[in-house]
């Protein structure tokens, strides 16, 4: 019951946080832990602001893996759609020393696609969530400093 209540109080403090933030944001789903933002930007354009932000901030990008060109390549057709990985290895790993599953989580990933309607979106894995998920109560400062580091990384493509 105890766990119960807990996890009412957590889903309650994510679902404040979402709601506090700009109506273009998305939950994907109750409880795949999506955030979804709309860009007001090209896909390109959004990724070099990103990217642009990352660096700036003295992150290391690990990668940017363009997934329309891939599935393209191999017959399929793919609206533009790419893969940005990113992270400060010194936070990461923090996670990954609490619960070494939580590899599966790291480093970040933020996906930028263009949606059905044409606008731009842009996709990241919710902190509070990936906590839960992998069930580490120990970090919370670090989950909090990345919460905040997303946000940062993503305000200047949000519309």
């Amino acid at each position: 019951m105890q766990r119960m209540i807990r996890l009412l109080f957590m889903a309650a403090l994510s679902l404040a946080g979402i709601l506090s933030a700009s109506a273009t944001i998305v939950q994907a789903g109750g409880r795949d832990g999506v955030v979804v933002l709309k860009s007001r930007y090209s896909v390109d354009e959004t990724v070099t602001k990103i990217k642009g932000s990352v660096a700036e901030k003295g992150i290391m990008l690990f990668d940017d893996i363009d997934q329309a060109r891939l599935g393209n390549a191999a017959g399929n057709k793919v609206r533009p759609s790419r893969l940005i990985l990113f992270g400060n290895p010194a936070l990461g790993t923090t996670f990954i020393t609490a619960n070494p599953v939580a590899g599966l989580d790291w480093p970040v990933r933020v996906l930028v696609y263009e949606a059905k309607d044409g606008t731009v979106r842009v996709a990241y894995t919710d902190f509070n969530w990936i906590a839960r998920r992998h069930g580490i109560t120990s970090r919370e400062k670090e989950f909090k400093m990345a919460s905040e580091v997303i946000k940062a990384v993503t305000d200047p493509v949000h519309q």
